[in-house]
């Protein structure tokens, strides 16, 4: 059984592949999350052929008792929680004058609520293991279209800076519990969710989905000393805002 473990939601995709991929490395038990079981087995299954320790729970975020099955099956097979992942996210561009109902309580349902309840359920135990070893970690994967406006996603860039204040808001209540929370916020990445503007911006000139990566494991070596509200990645030579 390893030492300690994590939970990713969201961990079919590109982002949450390469974080999983660092947390095991780092030799964490993992439980990794996704609403297309098919899907969530065939991103995963070379993490299973190196050895790492896995479980895999399909569920919808939207969800509330699919998103509670989770942690509860993540309990059961490792019996502690030391990072959580609430990465689960979905983009959907409009005009503001043709947002769609459906589409707007997606994105709030998904991108807002799910970390908020992810985070609730996940807090039990990541207050064991930060009253442990004073290095629980919640990471809360949020967009540069949280830090400035973008046209076409209002709903987007609005669900992802409630996230950055979530983040701040949920370290300033327990990070004197031994939990630190971080706020990623990365501009277009190379992942399925940017392949709509990758005519203007090709894929090879995209953040690396393991520049995501990197940065967790980043998190998981500062001292319990040392808090990193946010990290904001952008492209070489792009300002904040100049993409989503």
């Amino acid at each position: 059984m390893a030492e300690r473990a994590a939970l990713i939601t969201g961990a079919s995709g590109a982002i949450g592949l390469a974080i999983a991929a660092v947390l095991a490395e780092e030799g964490y038990g993992l439980t990794l999350s996704a609403r297309r079981p098919q899907k969530l087995e065939a991103a995963i299954a070379h993490l299973r052929q190196a050895g790492h320790e896995i479980e895999t729970v399909a569920a919808d975020v939207v969800d509330e008792e699919q998103l509670k099955a989770v942690f509860v099956a993540h309990e059961a097979r490792f019996g502690r929680l030391d990072v959580l992942v609430n990465n689960a996210g979905v983009g959907i561009g409009a005009p503001m004058g043709e947002v769609q109902d459906k589409y707007l309580d997606m994105q709030l349902a998904v991108n807002l609520r799910s970390v908020i309840l992810g985070t609730r359920e996940g807090l039990p135990l990541l207050r064991k293991a930060g009253a442990e070893h004073r290095k629980a970690l919640i990471v809360n994967t949020a967009s540069i279209a949280g830090k400035a406006g973008q046209p076409w996603l209002s709903i987007y860039g609005a669900t992802k800076a409630a996230v950055v204040n979530y983040s701040v808001a949920t370290e300033r209540e327990v990070g004197g519990e031994g939990i630190a929370c971080t706020a990623l916020a990365p501009g277009f990445v190379d992942t399925d969710m940017t392949d709509f503007v990758k005519g203007a911006v090709p894929a090879e000139e995209m953040i690396r989905p393991s520049d995501i990566g990197e940065a967790v494991r980043y998190l998981l070596k500062t001292s319990p000393n040392c808090h990193v509200p946010e990290i904001v990645f952008t492209r070489p030579g792009e300002a904040i805002g100049a993409s989503a």
